[in-house]
């Protein structure tokens, strides 16, 4: 059944909210800079996150793990550049909250202040709930993450689905009614079952957004390089390529160096 789309000038966290109750899916997608940031806000989407995933798509790593919170507030101060309409929110970087609340709240003061966003995300549960309450009670809204959380990919092992046992969906359950006790304004859910997923987003009022976690939570969130086909090594199952930009752009500039080398480009008409 198709819901009657209220028109947000601006997406605030309230209209996050408005949107789950009025049965309005919520697009969510990343963006790391100015240009790209414009064309997704222009297109329409609802949230921008400025993901800790810049670490594999930005810079080359191959977890997220090394990216700082002075690279994260770059790319967040670009993004913020570039949208009139979409609510921007920062991860907050490994080693930025999770060993002191106090440390939590100094990232987080830091990502609002120097990049001027609108809220932080963090990943975990219950062991990192007094870090959570210590950057609400400051005012800074905060999107919660559980399930696949990469940070903790180390400690994992590997990004197989989360939450397939019962005691791990229990914990899980228990955690995100937590989130939204204490005062999250969202939650991403990642690579869960999709059954867990939907009863968590029916149990809670808060959003659940989802990435490999199926259709019946409050909305999804790709990366940004994945959906347009710019990564052509990563196929996940719950990933769908939008565009194949990866082809398209080897093609193009292909091209390119063609036309430069025949001397074909620059033309007279391309010249003053």
């Amino acid at each position: 059944m198709s819901v009657a789309k209220k028109d947000y000038k601006r997406i605030t966290t309230k209209s996050l909210i408005e949107m789950k109750s009025n049965g309005e899916k919520i697009s969510m997608l990343t963006a790391y800079d100015f240009t790209m940031a414009k064309i997704v806000d222009s297109a329409g989407i609802d949230i921008i996150l400025v993901g800790d995933s810049a670490s594999n798509v930005m810079a080359g790593h191959e977890t997220t793990l090394p990216i700082t919170l002075d690279q994260m507030i770059y790319h967040a101060s670009s993004v913020v550049r570039a949208i009139d309409r979409a609510l921007v929110v920062v991860d907050l970087p490994f080693g930025s909250y999770q060993s002191d609340p106090k440390e939590a709240l100094r990232s987080s003061i830091r990502i609002m202040k120097e990049s001027g966003s609108h809220a932080v995300k963090l990943e975990g549960g219950q062991e990192i709930k007094d870090s959570i309450k210590k950057i609400l009670n400051a005012g800074i809204p905060v999107m919660g993450h559980l399930g696949l959380t990469p940070q903790s990919i180390y400690k994992f092992g590997s990004y197989t689905v989360r939450a397939k046992e019962e005691e791990e969906a229990e914990k899980l359950l228990e955690d995100a009614t937590m989130l939204e006790k204490i005062g999250c304004f969202a939650l991403v859910l990642e690579k869960i079952p999709a059954h867990l997923a939907a009863k968590v987003a029916k149990s809670i009022s808060i959003p659940v957004i989802g990435i490999g976690a199926g259709g019946d939570v409050d909305g999804q969130v790709l990366v940004i390089h994945d959906m347009l086909g710019m990564n052509n090594e990563f196929s996940p199952r719950f990933l769908r390529r939008y565009l194949n930009l990866y082809e398209e752009m080897t093609s193009a500039i292909g091209q390119y160096v063609k036309d430069v080398k025949s001397r074909d480009f620059p033309n007279s008409n391309e010249q003053y």
